[in-house]
């Protein structure tokens, strides 16, 4: 596996696991909700750019990204 393909896994973790604490749920929850809702999509495609801002930044960002396709969390 390439080192790109390992820090995009790696940065996805990392999300799925603070947004997982940010709204306290387990990793397995935020996991689901965040892949119904094209969020994981949308981080990969983006991750040149979201792997440079700050975490919690990127966190209110998905958050809004799945309320604004119907997500409650």
């Amino acid at each position: 596996m390439s080192q790109l393909v390992l820090d995009k896994i790696e940065y996805l973790i990392l999300l799925v696991a603070g947004f997982a604490t940010h709204s306290k749920v387990s990793e397995a929850q935020a996991y689901s909700y965040l892949n119904s809702y094209g969020a994981l999509s949308l981080c990969e495609k983006y991750y040149d750019i979201m792997h440079t801002l700050p975490l919690e930044e990127n966190i209110h960002t998905l958050q809004s990204f799945c309320q604004r396709k119907g997500g409650h969390l």
